[in-house]
């Protein structure tokens, strides 16, 4: 990808239901050359915007992040067990202790009950596996853009903050589910095409989803596998934190343009933090510099990813971004 590239993708993470015209104002280009390269990345499967739910406030489910130790040689196929799933949104093969991380949503307690202790351990290859539970979000990866972008550029593209605070919960009615599944098959459908797929007016369309917008129930976001954009290093941070510092570390580090995502956990380790950077060196200066002056951090375990085979429930051929999962 060469720069254009990268700085158009970077402006349809911060804003992926933005116009291509919108696009092109804020980064000095045209909106034929926008609309004629995003839809280029996008039909040749490197990119794709979909949606996802703020699963606590909407009841829709716990997220719960999974180590997964696997049988030698059976890394691969564990991983596309997992990833065939419809309740995880990511799994990764990662470096460490553990073969495999993998977040999943349970839609009930007992449902978390049955899927941890004999569904996901009856997979051929699974030797063990530890789970934590999140406990809250401080940064989602629908949050996160690549970092080609000035400030300015941010600013103009961002859409506007909610005008209210966020409830705790805040469950969907059956029309907005149905606007929310299907902003997650096509995170920048139209209001025309959800009115025909629904069949209720253009306005009261356009007024659901500005509202499931403004309340941050439906995050949109725009998937590109790191690497493409030249982000070499994509890390996974387990921090154990004291617990009266919880909340600052992670508010702290849910501020750095690096990191992808963050969430408190059940644990000895409480932190998670994923680290999108361009080199080692650079992860290594988060390490020594941003995460070593925090004082409550006790404790950190680095793991690298080194394949994606599923991401914010979109499976991962490669590279490539394929269809989310029913």
């Amino acid at each position: 990808m060469d720069v254009l590239d990268q700085r158009l993708v970077a402006a349809l993470q911060v804003n992926p239901r933005a116009s291509w015209g919108d696009i092109g104002r804020a980064i000095g280009e045209h909106e034929r050359t926008v609309a004629r390269r995003l839809q280029r990345l996008i039909a040749d499967g490197q990119l794709r915007v979909t949606a996802i739910h703020d699963d606590l406030r909407t009841g829709h489910g716990r997220p719960v992040h999974l180590h997964v130790q696997v049988r030698p040689g059976s890394t691969a196929g564990v991983a596309e067990a997992l990833a065939r799933r419809p309740d995880t949104r990511s799994v990764y093969a990662v470096t460490g202790a553990a073969d495999l991380a993998c977040e999943l949503v349970a839609p009930t307690r007992e449902a978390m009950h049955d899927i941890l202790t004999a569904q996901v351990s009856a997979i051929d290859g699974v030797l063990q596996t530890r789970t934590q539970v999140v406990l809250h979000t401080f940064r989602t990866v629908a949050e996160w853009h690549a970092p080609f972008l000035t400030d300015a550029e941010v600013k103009e593209l961002r859409p506007e903050p909610p005008c209210e605070e966020p409830q705790d919960q805040d469950v969907l009615s059956p029309l907005e589910q149905e606007i929310a599944d299907l902003l997650a098959e096509d995170g920048r459908m139209g209001f025309t095409a959800i009115a025909e797929r629904l069949d209720i007016s253009v306005p009261t369309a356009r007024k659901r989803v500005a509202s499931l917008l403004d309340r941050h129930l439906i995050l949109p976001r725009a998937e590109m596998e790191p690497v493409l954009l030249g982000l070499e290093v994509d890390a996974i941070l387990w921090l154990a934190v004291r617990p009266h510092g919880l909340d600052r570390v992670g508010t702290t580090l849910a501020t750095h343009p690096g990191v992808r995502y963050c969430a408190a956990t059940s644990g000895t380790h409480s932190v998670i933090v994923q680290v999108t950077v361009a080199h080692e060196a650079e992860l290594y200066r988060f390490l020594t510099a941003v995460v070593g002056p925090l004082d409550d951090v006790t404790d950190v375990d680095v793991t690298l990813i080194t394949r994606a085979y599923k991401r914010g429930f979109l499976r991962k051929s490669g590279l490539l971004t394929l269809e989310k999962v029913p």
